[in-house]
């Protein structure tokens, strides 16, 4: 009971309103927001696409969506752009959405799956390792800058969501990533260590470290794992609106997805026993030292996640920008296009991947 108790306080810590945050949506599975041209899904046929798979440093499988061009002249080389997903999500949310829209601008684009996640390796399922998900991003460049028709002097990165503090952490020790744009972006470090608004106590977090040295136990002599935060499975009237939001895109049809190596009832959380590893993750800590490489951090205006983009803003050096979406929440930029700035993202990276 007394662990169930820190588990709870952790849920309402992480996901409590405070203030008014985003737009109620659609209460139904059948009935989601489609609103502001939301389309995760979304295929085009000026583009191809290819399954690539490469390896990282550890020796995992990483697999990913290399989108190309169609008609790009492979004799030559190209600029490319890495994108990473949501945390706890898969490449087939928001990620591909983000890498067709730029491979119709001209750019080739590889979206990947973080491991533990998706279709790439890492056991057990869901574990949280931020050294592993930045090095994933590392890869990425690896096989990118390996391939005939890329100019591996000219490798970009979006990270959307938790792969925004992701991508930060791997450009901070891989100058190869020559320009780095974040959207909606989670500082996981920091959510984990203080919730959002700093709601979470020292005591409460000590609790939610405890509860997961205990769940070592357990693993290691063979119990069940257990998981943690992510997306609710269902809502009701007394959800608030951060959980609604989520739910919106990770539990309906308009962006749900589940992996073959998970289930849905796993999707989007972590294992309780490994989550504790964002205690340590300081992505923002040295965030200058990635000058004179460019940074762009993207918000929506009423985000529940706005403070992160402003805290990483406030710490980085010049070239840097903060732009701000005008009524859009943390979720909206996940798939909205008519919300998501692709125009803004394109003139960025053609200004500094040339």
């Amino acid at each position: 009971m007394k662990k169930m108790m820190h588990f709870l306080q952790f849920r309402s810590a992480i996901t409590t309103l405070i203030g008014v945050v985003g737009i109620f949506l659609s209460t139904s599975a059948i009935g989601q927001d489609m609103s502001y041209g939301a389309n995760n899904f979304y295929t085009s046929n000026q583009v191809t696409v290819q399954k690539v798979t490469f390896k990282n440093q550890y020796n995992m499988k990483v697999v990913g969506n290399l989108f190309i061009p169609k008609g790009l002249n492979q004799n030559i080389k190209h600029p490319a752009i890495i994108v990473g997903h949501p945390m706890g999500a898969v490449k087939e949310q928001s990620a591909n959405l983000y890498a067709t829209k730029m491979a119709e601008q001209g750019f080739v684009t590889l979206s990947i799956d973080l491991s533990f996640w998706g279709e790439s390796e890492g056991q057990p399922r869901n574990s949280v390792s931020p050294d592993i998900y930045a090095e994933d991003f590392s890869a990425a460049v690896d096989f990118l800058g390996t391939r005939p028709f890329i100019d591996r002097n000219n490798i970009g990165v979006i990270g959307i969501c938790g792969s925004g503090s992701f991508a930060i952490s791997a450009a901070k020790i891989d100058p190869r990533l020559k320009a780095i744009a974040t959207v909606s972006m989670y500082d996981m470090g920091a959510a984990n260590r203080n919730a959002l608004n700093h709601s979470l106590t020292l005591e409460q977090r000590k609790n939610i470290i405890a509860d997961a040295a205990q769940q070592r136990y357990v693993e290691f002599t063979g119990g069940q794992t257990k998981y943690t935060s992510g997306t609710v499975h269902e809502i009701n009237e007394h959800s608030n609106p951060i959980e609604r939001e989520f739910y919106d895109f990770y539990r309906t049809p308009r962006g749900e997805f589940t992996p073959k190596s998970s289930s849905q009832q796993l999707t989007t959380h972590p294992t309780l026993s490994s989550n504790v590893k964002f205690m340590n993750f300081y992505p923002f800590n040295d965030i200058e030292t990635i000058s004179p490489r460019p940074m762009l951090f993207i918000a929506g205006e009423k985000a529940h996640s706005i403070e992160f983009s402003e805290d990483a803003y406030k710490r980085a050096a010049e070239p840097k920008e903060l732009y701000i979406i005008p009524n859009a929440g943390h979720v909206d930029l996940y798939d909205r296009v008519d919300l998501i700035p692709f125009n803004k993202l394109d003139a960025f990276f053609k200004q500094y991947l040339q």
